[in-house]
């Protein structure tokens, strides 16, 4: 056997590179599943971000008008007034970083636009919306109070 200067041999040197490998096939996988979740929890947070912020803007008045929220599959974007214009100049976008999605959105009668009602914040329709990657789904549900909480 060849002895190397620390008083290993080939074969020591072998199990312990074997070891390692065993290992880290192990651990990686879950490394990435950790930062999946992770990329996961930073959507769902910029979704709920957003409702409140237009909710906010709402009962604040700000500009003496409504807000509103406009879902996509990648982005999230606060729009000014009843209805989403998606060549508005101040509509405000949050991109949803990839593997989230915005998956499905379940907006009672259909569409893809929420406002909330000036004077009392409360929104113009209920619903849900699910935030999604590969392997983890939140669902963000918005109550007829106008809040929004995670299932």
């Amino acid at each position: 056997m060849i002895n190397f200067k620390k008083g290993f041999t080939v074969i020591e040197l072998l199990i312990v590179i074997a070891v390692l490998g065993i290992i880290l096939s192990i651990v990686l996988p879950q490394f990435s599943k950790i930062k999946e979740n992770q990329v996961l929890k930073n959507g769902v947070a910029d979704v709920l971000s957003s409702i409140n912020k237009a909710r906010s803007q709402t009962l604040s008045s700000l500009n003496s008008s409504e807000y509103g929220v406009h879902f996509q599959s990648d982005r999230v974007i606060i729009f000014k007034g009843t209805s989403f214009d998606s060549g508005a100049g101040d509509n405000e976008t949050i991109n949803i970083i990839s593997p989230a999605t915005i998956s499905t959105i379940t907006i009672l009668g259909g569409g893809e636009d929420i406002y909330f009602n000036r004077l009392s914040g409360t929104p113009s329709t209920t619903g849900s919306v699910v935030v999604s990657s590969a392997n983890f789904s939140k669902t963000i549900v918005i109550s007829a109070t106008g809040t929004a909480s995670v299932n």
